[in-house]
C-alpha cells in the first residue's frame, strides 16, 4: 500500500557543512553552532542546533550554552523556559550571570514564580546575588501581584541584608512590586528613604499611583520632579497623562501637552496615543481626533485609542468607520480595538454587529477573547433587554464565569424591571461573591419600585450583616485648574451653603419647565417623599454641576467627572439645565459620556 511522505518538520536545515563550504575559514565558521544561531527562529530549529552540537561535541561548551539559554529566555514561552532549565541543570557550577539570565526569562514568563523557587536552589549553591538579581526577581513577584507580596518582603529583607536595597536599578523595581502587590504604602515608604531620588524611581512611583488610580498622587510627584530639575522622560509623560485621564482634567492634561511639544516627547509613539486617551477621557473629542489626524504614524494601539475614544463618546459609527479606514491601512486589530467596536455597538443597541464582530475576534483574526469582550457581549445583549439570552451566554462561557459578569446583567436586570430574573442573577453572584454593596442596591431598588418593602428590609439587613459597603457616590468639576470633589448627601444634615442655597433654587426653575423628582430610585420605604426628593436633589452629579454654573463664565462648558453610573434623575436634570442655562454639559461616568446640549444628551437615553 502506497503511503504519502510525511512533510518536513520544519524548513530550517543545517548547510551542507563541505559542498557549501569554499574555504577552510568558512568550513570553520560553519562547523561552529554559533554561527547558525542567528538564523534560528523556533525552538523546534534550536533543538536541532543543539542536536548538531552532541554530534560536534561543542554541547557543554559554556559560550554555546550560553547563547542556547539567551535564546530560550528571550522571548520566553511555557515550553522554551523548560527547555531553558534542562540546559540550565546541565551546566556544572552556574555563576550568578547565568540565574540572572533564568531569572529574567521566567519573570516575563507565565510561571514568574519560578524564578523564585530557583533562586532557593541557588542559594543553597552557595552563589550570592549581585546588582541585577534582584530586579529579576523583584519583577517576577510583581507579576504574580498580591500572591507575591510575601517572596517580595523576604527579599526586600535580604537586599538590606547585602547593602543593595539603596541601588539604582534596585529601589525602582522595589517600588514597583510593591504596588502590583497593593502594598502602596510600602512602596512610598521605599521612595520616602531615597536621600536623592533619581528620574527612574519619580517614574517607578509616578506610574505605581496613576496604575492604582490615585492621579492627585502622581501629579504632585511629577510636579515635585520639576521642582528638583530633573528631566522626565517619555515614560514620566506617559504617567502624567494617565494621570489627567483619571481626573478628567482638561486644563492641566493642555499644560502637560504644551510641556510635551516644547521638550519633543510627542516623537514618541507612545506618548501620541497617550494623548489621544487623555483628550477623549478628558471629554475633549476634538483634540483626540486631531492628534491622530495629526500622527505621521499610526499603530494598532493609536488606532485602537481613537476608536475607544468614539465609542466612550457615543458615536459608534464613527468607531466602526474607523475600523474600516484601519482595514484598509492593513493595520491588524487586537483586543483593544475589539473592546472598543464591542463598547460602541452595546451603547447605541447594535446587538447584530456587535456579535459579528464578536465572533470574528477568532474565526477572522486568530484572538482569543478575554472576561472584558465577554463581559460587553453581555453588557450588549442586556441593554437590549435580550436578558434570557444574556444569562444562557454567561452559563454557556468556556471559562468560569466572574462576579463582574453577573454584575453587568444584574444592572440590565435592574434597567429593565426584570425582578425576579434579578433574583436568581444576585443568587449566582453571591455563590461568588456576596461583599460587593453594590449588588444589594440594585436588587433594592427593583424590590422598592414594585414596593417589596419586606425584600428591601431583608436586603439591607443582609447587606449590614455581611458588612457589605456601597461605594458613594462622587463627581469632580475642574474649575481654574482646581479639582474640586463633590459626594452624594452633601448638605442633607449639613449647615446650608451657597452652593446648597443655589441648588435648592435650581430644582425650582427646573420644576417650573416640568422636572419631576424620580422618587422612585430611592429605596428607603420609611422615608417621606420629601425626605426622598431631598436625598436625589444633592446627589454628587447636581453639587458638581451647580458648582459649575456658579463659578464658571455663561456659555462656557462644565464638564463632569462621577466615579459611578449617573442616575437617571440627575440625567433628566442635566438635560433641562442644559436647555434653561444654554450651556453645555459633558459627564463622564464610569461608562461613558454623555454631552448634553439644548435639552438633549448624546446617548439619545438609551446607557
Amino acid at each position: 500500500m502506497a503511503t504519502t511522505p510525511s512533510p518536513p518538520i520544519t524548513q530550517f536545515s543545517l548547510p551542507n557543512l563541505y559542498t557549501d563550504a569554499k574555504t577552510s575559514t568558512q568550513r570553520v565558521d560553519i562547523l561552529n553552532p554559533l554561527y547558525l544561531l542567528p538564523k534560528c527562529n523556533s525552538l523546534r530549529e534550536l533543538k536541532q542546533i543543539q542536536a548538531f552540537t552532541i554530534k560536534t561535541h561543542l554541547q557543554n561548551d559554556l559560550n554555546v550554552l550560553t547563547k542556547f539559554i539567551n535564546f530560550c529566555t528571550h522571548n520566553p514561552t511555557t515550553s522554551s523556559m523548560d527547555h531553558a532549565r534542562l540546559l540550565f541543570d546541565k551546566i556544572p557550577e552556574p555563576d550568578i550571570v547565568f540565574f540572572n539570565t533564568m531569572a529574567r526569562g521566567y519573570s516575563r514568563s507565565k510561571t514568574p514564580i519560578h524564578a523564585v523557587s530557583l533562586f532557593v536552589q541557588v542559594l543553597n549553591s552557595g552563589l550570592l546575588p549581585d546588582d541585577y538579581t534582584f530586579p529579576c526577581l523583584l519583577k517576577a513577584c510583581a507579576c504574580i501581584s498580591v500572591k507575591g507580596l510575601e517572596e517580595g518582603k523576604q527579599l526586600h529583607c535580604f537586599a538590606i541584608k547585602l547593602g543593595l536595597n539603596n541601588n539604582v536599578y534596585v529601589r525602582p523595581t522595589l517600588i514597583n512590586m510593591y504596588f502590583e502587590c497593593n502594598d502602596v504604602d510600602a512602596a512610598r515608604r521605599v521612595f520616602d528613604k531615597i536621600s536623592e531620588p533619581c528620574v527612574v524611581s519619580y517614574n517607578a512611583i509616578i506610574a505605581g499611583y496613576a496604575r492604582r488610580s490615585r492621579p492627585n498622587e502622581a501629579l504632585s510627584l511629577f510636579r515635585e520632579l520639576q521642582e528638583r530639575n530633573l528631566k522626565p522622560t517619555d515614560v514620566t509623560m506617559l504617567s502624567a497623562l494617565s494621570s489627567c485621564a483619571l481626573l478628567g482634567s482638561l486644563e492641566l492634561g493642555k499644560w502637560i501637552h504644551e510641556y510635551i511639544k516644547k521638550y519633543r516627547f510627542d516623537k514618541y509613539l507612545k506618548v501620541s496615543t497617550a494623548l489621544i486617551d487623555m483628550y477623549a477621557k478628558c471629554g475633549s473629542l476634538d483634540d483626540a481626533v486631531s492628534i491622530f489626524d495629526n500622527m505621521r504614524v499610526r499603530d494598532t494601539q493609536a488606532w485602537s485609542a481613537m476608536i475607544v475614544a468614539y465609542a466612550t463618546h457615543g458615536q459608534s459609527h464613527k468607531a466602526i468607520s474607523m475600523f474600516e479606514e484601519m482595514k484598509k491601512a492593513q493595520v491588524h486589530p487586537d483586543e483593544i480595538t475589539f473592546l472598543g467596536l464591542l463598547y460602541a455597538c452595546s451603547h447605541t443597541g447594535l446587538v447584530e454587529e456587535g456579535c459579528k464582530f464578536f465572533y470574528s475576534m477568532s474565526d477572522k483574526y486568530g484572538i482569543v477573547p478575554g472576561i472584558k469582550h465577554y463581559g460587553c457581549m453581555v453588557d450588549l445583549l442586556g441593554r437590549a433587554g435580550h436578558l434570557d439570552e444574556a444569562y444562557r451566554f454567561i452559563d454557556e462561557l468556556p471559562i468560569k464565569p466572574t462576579p463582574i459578569l453577573w454584575r453587568t446583567l444584574l444592572s440590565a436586570c435592574g434597567s429593565h424591571g426584570n425582578l425576579e430574573l434579578g433574583k436568581q442573577v444576585i443568587e449566582r453572584i453571591f455563590e461568588l461573591d456576596d461583599s460587593h454593596g453594590g449588588d444589594y442596591v440594585i436588587l433594592s431598588n427593583l424590590c422598592a419600585r414594585t414596593g417589596r418593602w419586606e425584600d428591601v428590609d431583608f436586603l439591607r439587613k443582609s447587606m449590614k450583616d455581611r458588612g457589605a459597603v456601597k461605594v458613594p457616590g462622587c463627581s469632580s468639576i475642574e474649575v481654574n485648574n482646581v479639582v474640586h470633589e463633590f459626594f452624594s448627601g452633601d448638605g442633607v444634615h449639613t449647615v446650608s451653603t451657597d452652593l446648597h442655597r443655589a441648588l435648592d433654587e435650581l430644582v425650582k426653575e427646573l420644576k417650573m419647565v416640568g422636572y419631576v423628582p424620580d422618587i422612585s430610585l430611592v429605596c428607603h420605604g420609611d422615608m417621606e417623599d420629601e425626605e426622598k426628593e431631598m436625598t436625589l436633589r444633592y446627589h454628587s452629579e447636581k453639587l458638581a454641576i451647580s458648582f459649575g454654573l456658579l463659578n464658571t463664565p455663561p456659555g462656557t462648558t462644565i464638564r463632569v467627572v462621577k466615579n459611578l453610573r449617573v442616575c437617571a434623575d440627575c440625567h433628566s436634570a442635566a438635560k433641562l439645565i442644559s436647555l434653561i442655562f444654554d450651556r453645555q454639559i459633558i459627564l463622564r461616568d464610569v461608562q461613558r459620556f454623555h454631552h448634553f446640549k439644548g435639552g438633549k444628551c448624546s446617548c439619545g437615553d438609551f446607557w
